[in-house]
């Protein structure tokens, strides 16, 4: 298996390769998204806004653990790439030893830590006394699935870096489906509300690992991983590997902790409402662009450890070009759709006018943003996990935040000030990680062009040493 994936990485058709690896991911994702999304469409339409409010409040939460799934996944997953291409075996094997036992301790820790504090954590987050019977009743139990999720998404990681995209595929789909029929079934049937919605999505995440957990323990065996095993040595460089990505995926959930309060006080409870709506599509928006930069990186980090550095180069270009069309094509579908979009989820036209206005601002640049994700995904491929945590950081936790406090509190400018925030933040990451990526792309060239100097060199020693003889 592992022989397959290497040819198929170093030798390839780019383009196929990328989306043969990357559909999976953005179905993975999808499917992330639709979780939320789906109980935030019948949550909307049969328990109204304070609902939708409460799943709001909740989003930060699962944000972290999803996450955190995907640091592990996509570190363990480009840390295995990347030994692989340096033909070091034995390292892949203790690879994927190490990440799964991450994965476990971390997520037994952190669901046992929120089962025991939900009710401060939600205070925190700024939970009105409206809304914060809805978000522990959904909190509660939705916390019980989401290790579950993170472990599929672990597992699906794994199965992609040894060349088998269709396990993550089944896996999360089966999750969606069984996701949906419950929903309808617990909320809109038996009237079971916020909760019916948290069962749900408990028990189609952990539907969805059941069945990925059975091809994972095949992979176990194949490479004789037994028990757990935590060897610092190799933890560590994993989780610096995959730490952009999850500094990505938290963010959001970070941001949306910080735009609550913010907007709680500059709009109440409708604004955090608009901006819980809003968010479910916005989000999904960035599913075909994060899957494509986070399917190139097993790919890239391969063909770094293989010194392959014109092809490393291409691949980046391909998957910016690649990423820019697809979400360009979501967008369109975003911005001519956007009050039909808004009435899924909720039925009060006044919620439903706002939530479509601030979507067009909040929107109005992010096909340009493909740079910025690939750059991120790019600096985990070889390596380079400094550049890359800081370009990771920089869109929303040094720009977006700041800068929606300074329009809210200082130029008093209210709700508008928060979705005047995005479009200003993604030009500014374009062009931050635009500039970073033409001087890396310099310096390929040079890399590429001495890698061929010296193969040539020894060509010629070993045609002269034959010679000799």
């Amino acid at each position: 298996m592992g022989d397959e994936s290497n040819r198929m990485f170093g030798e390839e058709k780019i383009g196929r390769l990328l989306f043969k690896f990357s559909i999976p991911v953005i179905i993975s994702l999808l499917v992330s998204e639709l979780y939320n999304m789906v109980d935030t469409l019948f949550v909307g339409n049969v328990v109204g806004g304070l609902g939708i409010g409460g799943l709001v409040l909740v989003f930060p939460v699962q944000r972290i653990i999803i996450a955190l799934s995907i640091m592990f996944g996509i570190g363990t997953a480009t840390s295995f790439s990347r030994a692989n291409g340096e033909k070091d075996f034995e390292k892949s094997k203790k690879v994927l030893a190490n990440g799964f036992s991450l994965n476990i301790l971390v997520m037994a820790s952190l669901t046992i830590m929120v089962s025991i504090f939900y009710e401060p954590i939600l205070k925190f987050l700024g939970a009105s006394e409206d809304i914060l019977p809805y978000a522990e009743d959904y909190l509660r139990i939705v916390i019980l699935g989401s290790a579950f999720l993170s472990l599929t998404t672990f597992t699906s990681n794994v199965m992609l870096s040894l060349g088998n995209s269709k396990i993550a595929i089944i896996a999360t789909s089966l999750g969606a489906i069984l996701n949906v029929i419950i929903d309808y079934i617990l909320v809109v049937r038996v009237g079971m509300g916020v909760k019916g919605a948290a069962i749900a999505t408990t028990v189609s995440q952990i539907a969805g690992f059941i069945y990925a957990y059975r091809h994972l323990r095949k992979v176990k065996k194949e490479y004789g991983i037994k028990g757990f095993n935590f060897d610092f040595k190799i933890i560590v460089p994993l989780v610096l590997v995959g730490m952009s990505s999850f500094i990505i995926e938290a963010e959001d959930g970070i941001v949306m902790g910080f735009l609550n309060k913010l907007l709680a006080s500059a709009g109440g409870d409708e604004a955090i409402i608009v901006l819980g709506v809003v968010t479910k599509v916005y989000l999904f928006l960035f599913v075909t662009m994060f899957g494509m930069a986070s399917a190139m990186q097993p790919i890239a980090a391969y063909n770094a450890g293989a010194k392959n550095y014109t092809r490393l180069k291409a691949i980046v270009k391909k998957t910016v070009f690649y990423g820019f069309i697809t979400t360009g094509m979501l967008w369109i579908l975003g911005m001519l759709f956007t009050e039909n979009i808004m009435s899924l989820f909720v039925k009060d036209p006044v919620i439903i006018t706002e939530a479509a206005k601030a979507f067009k601002i909040m929107i109005a640049l992010m096909p340009l943003i493909s740079v910025y994700y690939v750059s991120i995904f790019y600096y985990q491929a070889v390596g380079k996990a400094r550049y890359s945590v800081t370009v990771s950081i920089f869109r929303q936790l040094l720009i977006m935040i700041p800068l929606a406090i300074f329009l809210v509190e200082v130029m008093d400018m209210g709700v508008m000030g928060v979705w005047l925030s995005y479009p200003i933040s993604d030009f500014l990451s374009m062009i931050l990680s635009g500039a970073l990526l033409t001087k890396e792309f310099k310096e390929l060239d040079v890399s590429a062009e001495k890698f061929e100097d010296k193969k040539h060199k020894s060509e010629k020693e070993i045609e002269a040493e034959e010679a000799f003889q």
